[in-house]
């Protein structure tokens, strides 16, 4: 039975991880994947910093909740506020769209994104419970 729930526990952090990452390139008005077939660095910084970030909050869901469905839950809330902090941080930017720089592969703004990202989720995840 143990063997059970943890094969599905992992089974639901991959959906999950997954759907994550697809809702993020919904949102971006690039495709992430052209992108990075391109060599855009800037682009596979700010990729890998939504993956991490995904997997720091859903990784907390998991860890502090024993239900599948609760971690779902927080897993959701904690995304969506991921999502939020990301689409307010990139409306704030004084001078310039985030998304247009990484077109035009700005690695150092991959790497603010990258940093931004992990560090809403670090923030993000301390409040799930």
């Amino acid at each position: 039975m143990v063997v059970f729930n943890i094969v599905i526990s992992v089974l639901v952090i991959i959906i999950l991880q997954l759907i994550g990452m697809v809702v993020f390139n919904w949102i971006t008005p690039f495709k992430d994947m052209e992108e990075l077939k391109k060599g855009n660095v800037a682009v596979g910084l700010a990729l890998g910093g939504k993956f991490i970030s995904t997997a720091i909050i859903l990784g907390v869901a998991a860890y502090t909740n024993y239900s599948i469905l609760f971690m779902a839950m927080w897993f959701a809330i904690g995304y969506a506020c991921l999502v939020a902090a990301y689409l307010i941080f990139d409306w704030l930017t004084p001078g310039f769209k985030v998304s247009d720089q990484l077109v035009k592969g700005n690695v150092a703004v991959g790497i603010m994104l990258f940093s931004v990202y992990l560090g809403f989720a670090f923030a993000i995840s301390s409040l799930i419970i």
